[in-house]
């Protein structure tokens, strides 16, 4: 289940707190800032890693999310300042919000529009440089819980 994903995924964290460099807790007033800008709605398990990490990196694994109340003029790895950016640039949907960048072709984004079976929006895959009617959206995570376990289990070398 998503929440108890998100959970297993804090206690790693806590055990391994070398590894974690997170920009530190989001308040409530900056997350609903946020989602009145990218005009959408954050899941529970999203929302609560904003509260309580905001954004940052475990190891080689950085999670975007929220840095700063200015979002239009920001970095990496400010989710609402990449997403709305990338919105204008290569014309991302606004059913999706980049949550993390492979390095490569391809983004990890919250699937506003599809929700799992955790009743929560599902991660997919979005290739840069693929045009709208071809894009594949294979799904990465049921949820974000899931997704956020899978990131810090990978740093960590558990399967």
């Amino acid at each position: 289940m998503s929440i108890q994903d998100y959970n297993s995924a804090v206690k790693l964290i806590q055990e391994n707190q070398e590894l974690a460099d997170f920009v530190g807790n989001c308040p409530e007033m900056l997350i609903k800032k946020a989602e009145e800008k990218l005009n959408i709605v954050f899941p529970q398990s999203y929302r609560s890693f904003l509260l309580s990490f905001g954004a940052g990196n475990f190891g080689a694994e950085e999670i975007y999310g929220i840095i700063k109340e200015d979002f239009d003029n920001s970095g990496i790895p400010d989710a609402i300042w990449f997403t709305l950016k990338q919105r204008k640039e290569i014309n991302l949907p606004s059913n999706l919000v980049i949550i993390y960048h492979t390095g490569g072709e391809e983004m990890f984004c919250l699937d506003i529009n599809k929700i799992g079976k955790h009743q929560e929006p599902i991660i997919v895959s979005y290739a840069i440089g693929t045009d709208l009617k071809h894009q594949i959206y294979e799904m990465i995570a049921n949820d974000f819980g899931e997704f956020f376990l899978q990131r810090i289990k990978l740093e960590l070398g558990i399967s």
